[in-house]
């Protein structure tokens, strides 16, 4: 017959056992449980206006990594100077995991070459963390302009517009942003001239273009999808070197250009980046729960629906896309001569 253990062993093998279930539980709980992060909002700065399409992606995005890491991440819009003012909000934030950029081809692709003075390195400033969506732009005009200039094709804004040079306004979300650029390439291109009316994203823009303040817009297609279903603007055009399947009915620049236009391509796109110096637990963390959103149906359909095709890729291989993009749109400010000061 087995002896009863002493109360003091019976209290010492309890806690043992306890000790052995709380290392287990520790073992299979959320990897956000081990490293504290997050225990707080976390910010995604947009640096655009609300209405565009970096707004719109970022209000995707943050319901679906909200659900993953059990916090809110809150979209928080720092518009001005074709998104530097955002960007420059995030470099100076602390490196901790709670301030998210969602960059787009304009603060790290483009604004380096065009901007004389650029208060941060799109490089050493920021870790990608994940490309989330590419877009074609979209040459757009408001119905009744059109109408008014005669204008059914590109062809046929091209002769507008040399007929009426200086009269014609080209309505962008910012300097040095892809909706500048595709129209400055454009302009220089076909020789034509547009005055630049620079806003601080899309969604003022358009609501100029509604209402027949403006002429012509680049803009990026998810911001301009509702409007041109709406039967509110006209695509004339979409700006990437093939047709979107959002929209297969509207030719690319280049196919409705004619030779003036031939190699003609200005496309954009959209990402996650974090203030250099930010762990690489977090960073691949939120990687791969974007990338998981991406990858579902729902998520996935809604973004293709509005024009954009869902990214995911790692943070190396975002880092890569980073590094091309600058030596592309270096060359196409060089071609349009555009400059900021």
């Amino acid at each position: 017959m087995t002896s009863p253990l002493h109360p003091a062993l019976r209290r010492r093998g309890a806690l043992t056992l306890l000790c052995a279930v709380l290392g287990s539980a520790a073992l299979m709980a959320p990897s956000h449980a081990q490293s504290g992060w997050p225990n707080k909002p976390v910010r995604i700065i947009v640096p655009f206006a609300p209405g565009g399409t970096t707004d719109i992606l970022a209000r995707a995005m943050a319901p679906e990594l909200g659900r993953a890491f059990g916090q809110p991440f809150i979209v928080e819009n720092r518009a001005g100077a074709g998104g530097n003012v955002g960007a420059e909000a995030v470099v100076k934030s602390a490196n901790d995991g709670y301030t998210l950029l969602m960059g787009t081809v304009g603060t790290h692709g483009i604004n380096r070459a065009l901007y004389a003075k650029l208060p941060y390195d799109p490089i050493k400033d920021f870790v990608p963390i994940t490309l989330v969506a590419a877009v074609p732009n979209v040459m757009v005009m408001n119905p009744d302009k059109a109408k008014a200039l005669g204008v059914s094709n590109v062809q046929d804004f091209i002769k507008a517009a040399k007929a009426n040079p200086g009269k014609l306004n080209m309505a962008s979300s910012g300097n040095g942003t892809s909706i500048h650029l595709a129209g400055e390439l454009f302009k220089s291109m076909t020789g034509t001239f547009m005055l630049h009316l620079p806003y601080r994203g899309s969604g003022p823009a358009l609501m100029d273009m509604v209402a027949g303040n403006a002429d012509v817009m680049f803009d990026n297609l998810p911001s301009s999808m509702a409007q041109i279903k709406a039967g509110k603007l006209v695509a004339l055009a979409v700006t990437s070197s093939e047709r979107s399947a959002a929209l297969p009915d509207v030719p690319t620049v280049e196919q409705a250009g004619g030779p003036a236009l031939k190699g003609y391509e200005a496309s954009s796109w959209f990402g996650l980046l974090a203030p250099a110096g930010t762990s690489a637990d977090i960073v691949n963390r939120i990687q791969q729960e974007t990338a998981k959103a991406l990858a579902s149906p729902a998520v996935k359909e809604r973004l293709m629906a509005q024009g954009a095709i869902p990214g995911g890729n790692t943070p190396a291989e975002f880092a890569r896309h980073i590094e091309r993009e600058h030596q592309k749109w270096a060359q196409v400010v060089k071609v349009s001569g555009a400059k900021v000061d």
